[in-house]
């Protein structure tokens, strides 16, 4: 028998003899440091025996504990997280999109930033009635009040310009979420004033009925209460696909599973081309800009005509000259528009 053999015999002796000396019952197992437990005799039932003896786990209770009704306070819908209701912080795996602020400071256009500015005070005019008439406290009271379009009867209006602002004053108000939809399918200059680029799926892609869902291609900004869904990609039948079944459940969709919320839809000019025409059979409201000193009385009838008689109509007067403005009161000097060209999408945004 070598050395540590008998080191070890003996050493089994001594804990032998301890066990016999100890007080405490011999069938309890004696653990050595960094040992495992000793179960001889007993063994299933004294495993479960050992594992009765083991420490409870804490409950979550309280803030500790997120279940489904926490999360559903987040009223996640498979689109978007559109109302917070919870300490708890929502998580979501939707990439936030950063608005370029200081280009739409230059721009003219409302921001967070400036919030008190002349542009915000004018948009606070123009989105009260609309926010009334969604409201059913309106003179007019009407189906689908929520879906907003903005148009003109020409290019260059400012039609673009003022959908924008209208969402980003409709955002800041405490009780709505603002969906803006770039339905201008063939310029797409909504969502790219918004610093979206053109080749992102869009409004398009879902309604061609592919593999994209409206969650896939709806945008989060980091205006909390902003969401923009773009136009998607350029495609030929744009008119049949705005006219289809798919669009028609979309807006349905938008329109009553969302009472908080308001989409408003930038629209190409009515008398370029018909998507404007088959749009505006579905909304509740209708933002008209006019270009002072710019749109002919003629071209304003010819547009107003192909809209439906059950909508309610509201027209806005872009491009006013200051003095003019000074002199009688009234009026809304933006000084900004977009031209616009049937075709392929410019380069760049100061083309639009």
């Amino acid at each position: 028998m070598s050395i540590i053999e008998k080191a070890v015999k003996k050493l089994e002796k001594e804990i032998d003899q301890q066990v016999k000396e100890s007080p405490v019952a011999a069938s309890q197992p004696v653990l050595e440091p960094d040992a495992e437990p000793v179960i001889e005799s007993q063994g299933a039932d004294q495993i479960t025996a050992a594992k009765d003896r083991q420490p409870s786990q804490p409950e979550l209770r309280d803030s500790q504990e997120v279940d489904a009704e926490t999360l559903s306070g987040f009223k996640v819908d498979g689109d978007d997280v559109q109302q917070e209701t919870s300490s708890v912080p929502a998580t979501s795996t939707s990439e936030i999109h950063c608005l370029p602020m200081d280009r739409l400071e230059d721009l003219g256009m409302i921001t967070p930033n400036a919030p008190r500015s002349r542009i915000a005070e004018e948009y606070r005019t123009i989105k009260r009635p609309l926010l009334m008439n969604i409201e059913k406290k309106g003179a007019d009271q009407v189906d689908n009040a929520n879906l907003i379009m903005v148009t003109s009867a020409l290019p260059g209006e400012g039609k673009t310009f003022s959908a924008v602002n209208l969402a980003m004053s409709m955002a800041m108000e405490q009780d709505r979420t603002v969906l803006l939809v770039d339905a201008d399918v063939t310029k797409a200059s909504a969502a790219h004033t918004l610093g979206i680029s053109y080749d992102k799926s869009g409004l398009i892609d879902i309604l061609e009925g592919g593999d994209k869902s409206f969650s896939d291609v709806l945008i989060h900004t980091d205006i909390p209460k902003l969401r923009i869904l773009p136009a998607g990609r350029v495609h030929e039948h744009a008119t049949e696909l705005l006219a289809g079944d798919n669009m028609r459940n979309l807006m349905s969709e938008l329109s009553q599973r969302y009472p908080d919320r308001v989409i408003i839809f930038d629209s190409p000019p009515l008398l370029l081309t018909n998507e404007a025409s088959v749009l505006a059979n579905l909304v509740g409201q209708i933002v008209f800009v006019v270009a002072a000193e710019q749109t002919s009385q003629s071209a304003v009838e010819e547009a107003v005509q192909q809209l439906g008689h059950d909508k309610i109509i509201g027209m806005v007067l872009n491009k006013t000259r200051q003095n003019i403005l000074h002199k009688h009161g009234y009026g809304y000097g933006y000084g900004y528009g977009y031209g616009y060209g049937y075709g392929s999408r410019p380069d760049s945004p100061e083309s639009n």
